[in-house]
């Protein structure tokens, strides 16, 4: 079995399906609470670290989100079913 496989069969046994399409139901579901929550903690974080902290996690992230897309380009389609 590969990683993420296990990793989606382990993590939402009760939706039967890859975690990242439930991920993605709850963004298009609540937009504005997501993007709320994540100027909270962007704001969390220019509160309690160094500038130059939140550039690297900034970076880490952006690189990660950029490598996302080589794996994520299908079109959305709400509640997809894993294979």
């Amino acid at each position: 079995m590969n990683a993420y496989k296990w990793l989606y069969t382990h993590l939402t046994p009760w939706i039967g399906r890859p975690w990242t399409f439930a991920i993605r139901d709850l963004w298009h579901k609540a937009e504005f609470v997501w993007i709320i929550g994540l100027v909270a903690v962007g704001v969390w974080l220019g509160h309690n670290f160094e500038w130059l902290e939140v550039l690297k996690i900034m970076g880490i992230f952006t690189t990660g989100f950029i490598f996302g897309h080589f794996f994520w380009g299908t079109r959305y389609i709400e509640n997809q079913e894993g294979k």
